[in-house]
């Protein structure tokens, strides 16, 4: 039987016409957050489109976000309640529960660690969806409530949101529509038109007005076909290549000196660096040719306005930190932010901090007790294995899971993998789907999808905030994420009013009154009051108001011939793991359409690198090092370069050939700045799977 949300604005005994049109908004971790228009027919929805009225949406959807329907009525949704009845390390089999049995059962569980010490229960959520209702609002409140462990949430862009913070001052950046306007745009590590598709629209309009469009990257992408150029460097070395950018600029006088005066501390310390770093050094860094540093740099230096999108790919390294903050400086060289068409982008999440209330929804205030520990997201799979210390604190007796797939998405998965097959720990999954988490998880709650519920949005990819109606009442005995902690801090006997807010109370107060509510509602988004070109003349978030520049510098690669060369002869081959097109990290991977789309899991290999190892295209490999293993299809291609291979990911471990995914063999060093994960920091090694 369908079970309403009571707290939700919709309820089956509305009043609803048979065929109506929702405002909503894509929940994923895209920087493009799409507008969507969702067509409901006879409470049912038949078509998900963008929103053409939305300037970055302009009515396209990725093929993903298109077909999001077809993931909300998924035959394999999780609708009721689930307990475990096998043993952790057996076939997993669950039993339907009601929701009472459920929430009784584990909130006494959870009391009884509580009563040891809350600090050994851990919360551990993503991006499943990046709103700010169904992301941290109740859950937030219910943790800090208890008092439990706090989890440093850094998987995806802890390195690069802390460069940016460090060199500028916050996640800052161009406006996403003037790339239009460029007259060379270099897209630094992005895939644009798989990961960043509305980007990528105005890049398109750029270069149909004659710009430049060169691709940075180590891999081939479909992006880089439709550039003008692709430089193919080698995983981790995306900091020379600017230091030597830099050295060109610098040799050449290609530099506004008056806009490094007036804006930028450091000046002098980064010159000397950088002149360090000729274009023969970085070309022997890099793997690529010194004729091509001394081209871009002379298309860099030479071109007014000139732009960066810069992505998140290239910060999955050791140095990622401060490759991000020497690419985010070449821009002041120039005095390209003189121009709206100028400067870079990574994230514009930094320009809705100060008007978001995200201490009102989380409310950091019903802490108790001390400060509690902070457990990194990155290094789950050891965090899992440690027992109790002096230094560690209490060893990791429960999980409350949700918005994520740890045991599919973070690094070094097989320790992962044992990490939360422990018997002694209690885990909770809340869900669209068994995926690989749901099947080590003691409970599996029935999460609502985006179709199901309230939201409110903000972008790192463009300046708008967004709103997400409930278009149809929950499916089955789904609750959203909101009314499933509300029900279990109850059943904990958290008394304090602001557990009984609902969504829409929430969605009111997670802006400031600079962001209207009903003028949210009415049009389905509204865009931020900034400046067309926000630092022609400086005034950046920083504690002076200048470019930080100072202690920027380049770090090589935990994993590589110039760092370990042993390991590099074992192992010679750099691997990276970009996204699969028609997934988004693991959504996604069990819509058979797109799985379909995607074939199967697969590393793509240049033709040399293949024929040194006798290897045919087509055949089953193993791809391993010492951390693990896994079995994939070969893919001889010409989007591999030399010496680097491409194991696209995230496939769910057990949609794979052998119940495994690239995580087996990618570890868990973090990053120089903000403790992020180093995915792209890989040695391997392949060969012909045994028969």
């Amino acid at each position: 039987m369908s079970q309403a949300d009571p707290y939700s604005p919709l309820s089956p005994s509305a009043s609803q016409s048979a065929s109506r049109v929702v405002k909503g908004a894509c929940p994923h971790d895209c920087p493009d957050t799409c507008a969507l228009k969702i067509t409901v027919e006879n409470e049912r929805v038949i078509k998900v489109q963008g929103a053409a009225e939305h300037r970055s949406t302009h009515g396209a959807l990725c093929t993903k976000v298109s077909r999001y329907a077809e993931r909300t009525y998924h035959a394999e949704r999780v609708l009721r309640p689930l307990k475990r009845v096998s043993a952790k390390h057996e076939a997993p089999r669950f039993e339907p529960v009601s929701w009472r049995e459920a929430l009784d059962d584990i909130a006494a569980r959870l009391q009884a660690i509580a009563a040891r010490d809350p600090q050994a229960i851990l919360p551990y959520s993503y991006a499943g969806t990046m709103g700010l209702i169904q992301g941290e609002s109740i859950s937030a409140r219910f943790f800090n409530r208890l008092g439990a462990s706090r989890l440093d949430r850094t998987i995806c862009a802890g390195a690069g949101g802390a460069a940016m913070t460090a060199t500028y001052g916050h996640k800052v950046g161009m406006h996403l529509p003037f790339f239009a306007e460029s007259k060379l745009i270099l897209i630094w590590g992005s895939n644009s038109i798989a990961s960043n598709l509305h980007f990528w629209t105005f890049a398109n309009q750029a270069k149909r007005a004659g710009a430049k469009l060169i691709c940075i990257d180590p891999r081939k992408t479909e992006t880089a076909d439709k550039c003008h150029q692709h430089i193919a460097l080698l995983p981790g070395s995306d900091g020379a290549l600017a230091l030597g950018l830099m050295h060109e600029l610098i040799q050449h006088d290609w530099l506004d000196h008056d806009y490094l005066n007036a804006h930028v501390d450091g000046w002098d310390e980064l010159k000397a660096r950088a002149l360090q770093w000729p274009p023969e050094r970085v070309a022997e860094v890099c793997g690529i040719t010194a004729e091509e540093v001394v081209q871009l740099a002379r298309d860099y230096g030479q071109t007014q306005p000139a732009a960066i999108r810069l992505n998140y790919g290239m910060q999955r390294v050791r140095g990622g930190g401060n490759a991000v903050r020497l690419v985010a400086l070449l821009p002041c060289l120039t005095g390209a932010w003189r121009n709206r068409a100028g400067g870079l982008l990574l994230s514009a999440s930094g320009w809705v901090a100060p008007f978001k209330n995200s201490a009102r929804l989380e409310k950091p205030e019903l802490l108790q007790g001390p400060e509690p520990r902070i457990i990194n997201m990155s290094t789950i799979g050891d965090d899992l294995l440690r027992p109790s210390s002096a230094d560690f604190g209490p060893r990791i007796e429960a999980l409350i899971v949700y918005n994520s797939n740890p045991v599919a998405v973070a690094p070094e998965s097989p320790k992962v993998v044992s990490g939360f097959a422990r018997s002694d720990l209690f885990t909770v999954v809340l869900e669209h789907f068994m995926t690989d988490t749901a099947d080590l998880a003691d409970y599996v709650l029935p999460a609502t999808t985006q179709l199901e519920h309230l939201d409110v949005h903000t972008s790192y990819g463009h300046t708008d905030v967004l709103i997400n109606e409930q278009a149809i009442a929950p499916i089955g005995e789904a609750k959203s994420n909101t009314q499933i902690f509300r029900e279990l801090a109850a059943a904990m006997g958290f008394t304090e009013p602001c557990f009984a807010e609902t969504d829409e109370q929430l969605a009111r107060q997670a802006f400031t009154s600079a962001i209207d509510f009903e003028a949210l509602r009415a049009q389905g988004w509204q865009s931020l009051p900034l400046a067309d070109a926000p630092f022609a003349a400086g005034g950046f978030p920083t504690a002076n108001g200048r470019v930080q520049a100072a202690g920027a510098d380049y770090v090589a690669n935990y994993e590589s011939r110039a760092s370990n060369p042993d390991l590099a002869r074992r192992y010679p081959l750099a691997m990276i793991s970009p996204p699969a097109r028609n997934f988004l990290n693991s959504s996604f991977v069990n819509v058979k359409s797109l799985r379909d789309i995607e074939g199967e899991p697969l590393v793509e290999v240049h033709a040399e690198d293949a024929a040194a190892r006798g290897l045919q295209d087509g055949a089953m490999v193993r791809v391993f090092n010492d951390r693990g293993s896994y079995v994939c299809r070969l893919a001889v291609s010409a989007r591999a370069r030399p010496g680097v291979v491409n194991g696209l990911g995230v496939w769910w471990r057990k949609l794979g050939a052998a119940g495994s995914n690239v995580n087996e063999v990618t570890h868990q060093g973090l990053t120089d700045m903000g403790q992020a994960p180093s995915f792209y920091d890989c040695l391997v090694e392949l060969e012909a799977l045994a028969a």
